[in-house]
């Protein structure tokens, strides 16, 4: 299950609250504006009502035979109310009225018989309406039915008035914890910014205290972590730098005495012409192994930028190991680059796949905006998938180094590789090559040449 980021909770949160804050409040706004709405209406129903009944019981009061029909004719009703009256069994209406005769419920006119007043809610053909029944003489009652049409379309755009107010709070409250989140991670962020810098080999990025208080002991703590840090590096970059150096003097007198040694083989029996041979060959392999080491200890210093031909770089490399300048394609072959660190970046990836993946097939250089791309293929078994993760540490060989090539190589050329890319603020990776094989590839920022 993916979970989501410290962000998106926050921004959900808001949200939610105000969803929930918004929808509560719209929702006893609309009851109590509901509540009030239909109270008034129904105040002004009942004296309405009251009034007209008035109205009726004098117009039936005045004649021995009244006209009801007329009586309620004269009614001012307007266009919502509608007059209806009950003696004994029979009901008298407008004729426009007859209609709605029937929406008297009989316990509504059992309640008005018992000479008690009422009032009931009622629904005609979708239409809501108000019913008040008055009581005028024994056998005989006044009925006024008030249309609530207008209230209920009022209580509708009430209604949606409050949703578009709940959706609006609801995005504000989200926006909100947008901002809340930016403001609050801006810490995180930083913090996470000068983690990059210093993995990438800016180990003088640090933190400022004073810039928010309230993580300044993140801050200072963060600050000493990376000042130790530095310190054990710089003390470990220092110790193999002078062991280094202090090697290669003792290891040139012992080259040179290897080399006067490995001249005079054919004088010497098999077995010590064998003994010589291994010596001369250590020799070199431990020169290379110091090589390597004092260039890994120098390689904090910063990439010296200059605009460089690749291509034609990238030639003279595979000439140098004998191999054909046709596996080189490049396109805008000038990059801006520190020409000593991507030549020896290059070699050692044709190196290693000379020696473990059978030869390098191809070598494309790619100018992508500011990235640069290099690719080197070759046709070897690949790289195992739970190699892929700490080949290019210090000392750390592939599976196929123990059965392939001569055993010469030192463990470090892939280290330098990812060293040297990391100083162009870029990386190395290895990928599986469409139709087998291996291809290592280093991408290096800020390219381009102005």
């Amino acid at each position: 299950m993916i979970r989501a980021g410290l962000r998106a909770r926050v921004i959900a949160g808001f949200a939610t609250g105000a969803l929930a804050l918004s929808a509560t409040m719209a929702f006893v706004s609309y009851q109590i504006t509901r509540h009030s709405l239909l109270g008034q209406r129904e105040n002004t129903a009942v004296r309405a009502a009251y009034y007209d009944a008035a109205v009726v019981h004098a117009g039936i009061a005045a004649s021995a035979d009244p006209d009801i029909v007329a009586v309620l004719r004269s009614l001012d009703t307007g266009e919502t109310r509608r007059a209806l009256l009950q003696r004994g069994d029979k009901w008298y209406a407008r004729s426009a009225d007859s209609a709605v005769t029937g929406s008297v419920s009989a316990a509504l006119q059992k309640r008005v018989a018992a000479t008690t007043p009422a009032v009931q809610r009622i629904y005609s053909r979708g239409i809501p309406y108000l019913l008040v029944g008055i009581p005028l003489a024994p056998g005989t009652a006044f009925y006024e039915i008030d249309s609530l049409q207008e209230l209920n379309h009022t209580l509708r755009i009430l209604t949606l008035v409050l949703v578009v107010v709940a959706i609006c709070t609801t995005v504000g409250g989200a926006g909100l914890g947008w901002y809340a989140s930016r403001y609050v991670l801006r810490p995180l962020v930083r913090v996470a910014q000068a983690a990059r810098d210093i993995a990438s080999g800016a180990s003088d990025a640090r933190l400022d205290p004073a810039q928010e208080p309230d993580l300044a002991q993140l801050s200072t703590s963060f600050n000493h972590m990376v000042d130790e840090l530095s310190a054990r590096l710089e003390r470990d970059r220092r110790f193999a730098a002078d062991v280094s150096h202090e090697l290669r003097s003792p290891l040139q007198t012992l080259s040179a005495a290897a080399s006067v040694l490995n001249r005079r083989r054919d004088a010497l029996d098999e077995r010590s012409a064998t003994a010589a041979g291994l010596v001369v060959g250590e020799v070199v392999r431990f020169q290379q192994l110091v090589d390597d080491l004092l260039t890994l200890a120098r390689g904090d210093r910063p990439a010296e930028r200059t605009p460089v031909d690749v291509s034609e770089l990238a030639r003279a490399e595979c000439h140098r190991r004998g191999l054909p300048e046709e596996l080189v394609s490049a396109r805008d072959p000038v990059w801006c680059v520190d020409r000593r660190r991507v030549r020896q970046a290059l070699g050692n990836l044709l190196d290693n796949a000379t020696a473990y993946g059978g030869g390098p097939t191809a070598v494309r250089l790619e100018l992508d905006g500011d990235l640069g791309r290099i690719d080197v293929d070759d046709e070897g078994p690949g790289v195992a998938p739970e190699d892929k993760p700490i080949i290019f540490d210090r000392f750390v060989r592939g599976r196929t180094a123990g059965t392939r090539g001569d055993g010469a190589g030192t463990g470090l050329g892939l280290a330098l590789v990812a060293q040297h890319a990391a100083a162009h603020q870029g990386t190395v990776t290895v990928l599986d090559r469409p139709g087998g094989g291996a291809r290592f590839r280093i991408e290096l920022a800020g390219c381009r040449t102005p």
